[in-house]
């Protein structure tokens, strides 16, 4: 039987996000119960275990999964240390293992450790032992370090975005586990360091050109020899030092293919990577334009995405509409605690004078005080549309003043999908104009009904413009923050031997 090690640990952070996260903003899993959650989601633990347990020989140890309830700021130091020792030791306590699947993101980021993902791999094979082969899910978001490539055999990289591929790619990372065990494969990795931040429509694999490098990136994983290949594109919010775009390829014991192909593949990323950069719309202009348009529109706040690490608590569109007069029906999602406890106290049915907006960053964002009635109260359990985990925005009030209907959380939670809406009575559908706080959304959760999408240029910590948010620790010259930037292709090979 070959006994194999299972653990997660998963958070994207923004740097720029000046509330650090805790390890309350994790739900953890120990033992047994980390398999159990992932039975009922489509995620890449789920697609490991799909393959593994088709195996009879097979024996999984579940040992510690740790998954942020949302994106956030970096992890506050003592945090870290507390969900990282438990990581660990629960490794440790595991006993002799043949193998360990691991499922991380990439773009953590801590007070006192800039490569979590790196530190734990590396712990890990102090723990596990030189030969054990580790095998690594990891997101295209991730930000691929040297330490995280010495210390694991292989890293296998999701192939979509909007990410629908989790489950896929816990299954090709147990498959390449799999063939190490029984097939004898040798991983050999080539890595091109690209110096690109990007954003944009042009990433969305299904229609954009950042599709043309994971098309060539799947032919690679389906040759005789191919074991793992995509693009890392790194987080633009996570300020660290190894922050950029990658390539990387993954070969059976050739080097020199893998060699080739991770150059042809940065190559290729590199002729489009100017298009990739999101045109915005500043605030007064996105007013405009939506009042003058019949049908819904949707205004696309990223600089707030929760989802990539911002606080979810501006009211930058909101104070803008209301500056405006806009007369339409609007639906506004909002992070802030103090409205929703004045909520609980007012009742349903009830009115509250409040305060909004800046809850948790109040320098970018000035509260609004507004007078509503209270529409709906819930404590903020819900399942997410998509892929049906359970998120969690704390105690959640329906706020509605005028035509604008706020829906306001106690903490931040992915806004991904529609799920928050729904959860709270609200159809986007009905409503004139609708925030969605993501970069972007699958096509039919607003894209394919709504009659106007506009990517709005507001302040935030996840904000597209990226040359408004400060990057200090990043390598530099690095596209689009410095002028002339040119990539030279050279790739670097990482093999364990055995």
């Amino acid at each position: 039987m070959n006994k194999i090690i299972v653990a997660e640990c998963k958070q994207e952070v923004s740097s720029f996000n000046p509330v650090p996260s805790g390890y309350d903003d994790f739900s953890v899993f120990r033992g047994q119960e980390l398999l159990d959650y992932h039975r009922n989601v489509r995620d890449e633990v789920a697609g490991a275990m799909s393959v593994f347990e088709a195996s009879e020989q097979v024996d999984l140890l579940p040992t510690f999964g740790a998954r942020a309830i949302t994106s956030g700021g970096p992890l506050a130091g003592s945090d870290f240390d507390r969900l990282s020792g438990e990581f660990l030791d629960a490794l440790d306590r595991a006993g002799p293992a043949d193998a360990a699947y691991f499922t991380l993101h990439g773009a953590m980021s801590a007070e006192n450790e800039c490569d979590p993902e790196g530190f734990l791999l590396e712990q890990a094979r102090r723990i596990l032992g030189e030969t054990t082969p580790i095998v690594v899910s990891l997101d295209l978001h991730g930000i691929l370090t040297d330490r995280m490539l010495l210390h694991s055999d292989a890293v296998v990289v999701y192939h979509t975005y909007p990410h629908v591929d989790f489950f896929e790619t816990g299954a090709r990372a147990a498959r390449l586990l799999m063939g190490i065990l029984t097939s004898g494969a040798r991983p050999v990795t080539a890595r091109v360091k690209i110096p690109a931040l990007v954003r944009g429509d042009e990433l969305i694999t299904a229609s954009g050109s950042f599709g043309e490098c994971i098309r060539m990136a799947q032919q690679i994983e389906q040759q005789p020899a191919g074991l793992s290949a995509g693009m890392f594109i790194g987080n633009p919010f996570t300020d660290v030092p190894d922050l950029r775009s990658n390539s990387v390829v993954v070969m059976d014991g050739d080097a020199e293919s893998a060699r080739r192909q991770a150059i042809e593949l940065a190559e290729t990323f590199w002729q489009h990577h100017t298009k990739m950069q999101v045109p915005l719309t500043s605030l007064p202009k996105s007013v405009e334009i939506a009042a003058d348009t019949q049908g819904t529109v949707v205004m696309m706040d990223a600089a707030d995405a929760t989802s990539s690490g911002a606080s979810g608590d501006s009211n930058a569109i909101l104070r803008q509409l209301v500056q405006c007069g806009y007369q339409g029906r609007a639906l506004i999602p909002l992070v802030d605690p103090a409205a929703v406890e004045l909520a609980l106290d007012a009742g349903i049915g009830g009115r509250v004078r409040t305060k909004v907006g800046g809850a948790l960053d109040p320098n970018r964002f000035p509260p609004l005080e507004i007078d509503a009635r209270v529409q709906l109260l819930s404590d903020g359990h819900f399942s997410s549309e998509t892929f049906g985990q359970h998120w969690y925005a704390g105690s959640t009030a329906v706020l509605r003043f005028g035509e604008t209907t706020l829906v306001v959380g106690s903490r931040p939670v992915s806004l991904y999908d529609r799920a928050f809406f729904f959860a709270h009575g609200q159809d986007p559908a009905r409503f004139d104009l609708v925030v969605v706080k993501s970069p972007h959304c699958e096509p039919h959760m607003y894209a394919d009904w709504c009659d106007r999408v506009i990517n709005v240029d507001a302040p935030g910590s996840t904000s597209a413009n990226l040359a408004s948010l400060g990057h200090t620790k990043c390598a530099r010259p690095i596209f689009p923050l410095d002028e002339g930037v040119t990539l030279s292709a050279e790739a670097d090979v990482f093999q364990r031997g055995r």
